[in-house]
């Protein structure tokens, strides 16, 4: 294999695994703010406002593999 393939299949792990992370991530946030909001009601808009935020960051952290990756695959620095 060449040097761009190995730079491919290294776009697509981050990119990939990110993606995997991320949804986990949310999934599991959105869960227990679920079961929060269904012990004590009268929080409910200060948890969504947390989750919301939270939600933003673990998105944020994915879009920032992603730019990696795009990094990689059109202005490769490994290029020699």
């Amino acid at each position: 294999m060449t040097d761009y393939s190995f730079v491919a299949l290294a776009c697509g792990l981050i990119i990939g695994l990110g993606a995997i992370g991320a949804c986990i991530g949310i999934a599991i946030m959105g869960g227990k703010y679920l079961e929060a909001s269904a012990r004590q009601p009268e929080l409910m808009n200060t948890l969504q406002t947390k989750m919301f935020l939270l939600a933003g960051l673990i998105d944020a952290a994915f879009l920032i593999g992603v730019g990696i990756a795009m990094l990689f695959a059109f202005a490769n620095p490994f290029h020699a």
